[in-house]
């Protein structure tokens, strides 16, 4: 078992870095809406990563005529990769933030202070990670929450289960990735629970929950959408217990379901 110790003293109060990733791939329609909630937010200590998979679409070209905004804090890079737990990855290793944030391509964040919100909880406290809330909208109804994710019932004895914190939400000190390592690309869709595991279980970060709604997701997303794609998370799921020493399998992870029907709203 590995522990990872948050950096305190100096370097934690006099400067809070946050890198936020944001992975592309053919993104035009919904692109614009996730950087202008990135210029809107009131902390300007930050880097945006934008890390494109080699887009046919005008998604670069949006990237670009935003960067100017950004005053030198927007780098980017296009070219082709092995998904979306690549992009990540490339990210990561990009970064030079305090702070590693993922803010995927069609999200955006639900208010300006969120990056601000993290920043003072990270500065206040010795967690490796803090970690809120996020909800779910439908095409054409962005003001209606859809599905609300709140991340406050988790704890790490509910990885079994396969509960998690909101994965968009889940923001975590540079210095835990350089020790517990990028997202395996021996997964399809499940390498960001995978990673949770691994963190919670084997390096034993210590963690802050804030009851705040971080991130508006849309519908649709390739771990939500389609029978089949449940299916894999679920196997998916299992094996990233199994591969870092948690009891579990598919019939127990499929119980969260019973609880995640609560989430949606009529």
């Amino acid at each position: 078992m590995c522990v990872i110790r948050a950096i305190t003293g100096k370097q934690q109060t006099t400067r809070m870095k946050i890198s936020i990733i944001t992975a592309t791939y053919n993104s035009a329609a919904t692109i614009a809406d996730t950087i202008n909630s990135v210029l809107s937010q009131d902390y300007s200590d930050i880097e945006y990563l934008v890390i494109d998979g080699g887009s046919s679409d005008a998604t670069i070209e949006i990237v670009k005529a935003n960067a100017p905004k950004f005053g030198g804090r927007l780098r980017w890079i296009s070219e082709n990769d092995h998904g979306i737990y690549d992009a990540m990855n490339k990210g990561i290793r990009m970064a030079t933030g305090d702070i590693v944030g993922i803010l995927n391509s069609d999200d955006y964040y639900t208010s300006n202070d969120v990056l601000s919100t993290y920043a003072n909880a990270f500065k206040t406290s010795k967690v490796d990670a803090v970690y809120g809330d996020i909800h779910f909208i439908r095409d054409g109804q962005p003001h209606k929450v859809a599905r609300y994710y709140s991340s406050k019932i988790f704890r790490p004895t509910l990885l079994r289960f396969g509960f998690m914190p909101a994965h968009p939400s889940f923001y975590v000190r540079r210095s835990v990735y350089e020790q517990a390592g990028f997202y395996s690309l021996d997964y399809k869709i499940g390498a960001d629970f995978e990673m949770m595991v691994r963190l919670f279980r084997k390096y034993r970060i210590s963690y802050k929950y804030i009851q705040k709604d971080m991130v508006t997701m849309r519908m649709g997303g390739a771990s939500t959408s389609g029978v089949g794609s449940h299916k894999l998370l679920l196997k998916e799921d299992a094996r990233a217990c199994r591969e870092n020493r948690i009891y579990s399998n598919t019939f127990l992870i499929s119980l969260k379901y019973f609880y995640k029907i609560f989430e949606f709203k009529i």
